[in-house]
């Protein structure tokens, strides 16, 4: 049996890629123009966007500065004017090359089974681009709004074409796509009014006088400089939009009424404790306290809690432990009850 000659198919498969290659280079000198011509729309395209995108984030910073407009409409009309700019440079491309062109024609002429294809496999991004344009046309959340969406608490810093961005209050980037955040339920702390009554529970012993510390919960939180002063604030069913509210202060207008406030919350800055729970071992009080803002209201709810139980400790206001009581079985005729405080475990039956 004759061995293969491996020297004879070396030279063969060197024939070939010289041939490709030739083949390859014959295809580069014959199209150098076009190459150069696409490489130069490429960077022209590229270097158009990136001016207009630097033009447009100046303009809105100076125009913003006399009309304080809202930005997240700004925002998703730079992102739009930019994927046009890069979508005209590809239509450029295409319809200057002969081959391109008569491809082009032949996928618009085949539109139907195209469409379905293109549609099936940019089903997320079409998606994303419909729900980030219906976001920033309806604005259920603007940028700079504070939200709860997904189980987590941030301040939206970007809306665009593709998904929304959020930082929360740790400091991540949640980076969540449009698609999804428009099929969410969301609580927006700040849209048209900002002001927030936040709870602090704090709970006290049966023995304890209710009327006293309800006293001493109410006068540690009014000694909080966050807490909003009694006032009353004028309805009106007027909207923030593009521009907002502070534009239209002519001297005439007083901002805060262009803001929407429901009737039943025209009157705020009250502090009220209830009585919410008697519960097993404490009378639990429950101290409603209006906040400007919610993004002040966590922690300084934190700071009027800690003053409340120092001046609980100072007063003689007891915070109780829970109570069980725990009964001994020595024999079926006599029985010894126990009660005792359990800080963190509950006591058992023992027999």
């Amino acid at each position: 049996m004759k061995a293969p000659d491996n020297h004879s198919s070396f030279v063969e498969n060197m024939s070939y890629f010289d041939i490709g290659l030739k083949h390859a280079f014959t295809w580069f000198s014959n199209n150098f123009g076009t190459f150069l011509f696409i490489l130069f729309i490429g960077l022209v395209t590229v270097l158009v966007a990136r001016n207009v995108n630097s033009l447009l984030e100046r303009h809105f910073i100076k125009a913003n500065n006399r009309l304080h407009m809202d930005p997240t409409s700004f925002r998703m009309f730079r992102h739009i004017v930019v994927a046009l700019i890069y979508f005209l440079g590809i239509v450029v491309v295409i319809f200057s090359i002969p081959s391109l062109r008569t491809l082009s024609v032949a996928l618009f002429t085949g539109a139907g089974i195209a469409g379905i294809a293109i549609g099936f496999a940019a089903q997320n991004t079409l998606s994303n681009i419909i729900a980030g344009l219906s976001l920033a046309i309806f604005q259920p959340f603007r940028v700079g709004d504070r939200l709860n969406i997904m189980n987590e608490y941030g301040k939206v810093t970007d809306l665009n074409l593709r998904h929304t961005v959020i930082i929360t209050w740790d400091n991540r980037r949640l980076i969540i796509p449009n698609s999804i955040i428009s099929n969410e339920a969301i609580i927006n702390w700040t849209i048209e009014d900002p002001a927030v009554i936040w709870p602090i529970d704090v709970g006290i012993s049966y023995d304890a006088d209710i009327d006293q510390a309800r006293r001493i919960m109410i006068e540690e939180a009014r000694k909080h400089p966050n807490v909003m002063p009694p006032q009353e604030v004028q309805y009106s069913v007027v909207k923030p939009s593009l521009i907002k509210s502070e534009t239209l202060n002519m001297g005439f207008i007083d901002p805060p009424v262009l803001h929407p406030v429901d009737p039943d919350f025209r009157e705020r800055g009250e502090v009220k404790v209830n009585v919410v729970e008697l519960g097993d071992s404490a009378v639990n009080l429950r101290m409603n306290v209006w906040f400007k803002d919610r993004n002040i209201a966590y922690s300084s709810g934190c700071e009027i809690r800690e003053a409340i139980k120092k001046r609980f400790d100072k007063e003689g206001i007891e915070i109780p432990y829970p109570h069980r009581t725990i009964v001994y079985k020595n024999d079926p005729g006599s029985e010894k009850k126990v009660t005792g405080k359990l800080s963190h475990t509950e006591g058992d039956k023992i027999e």
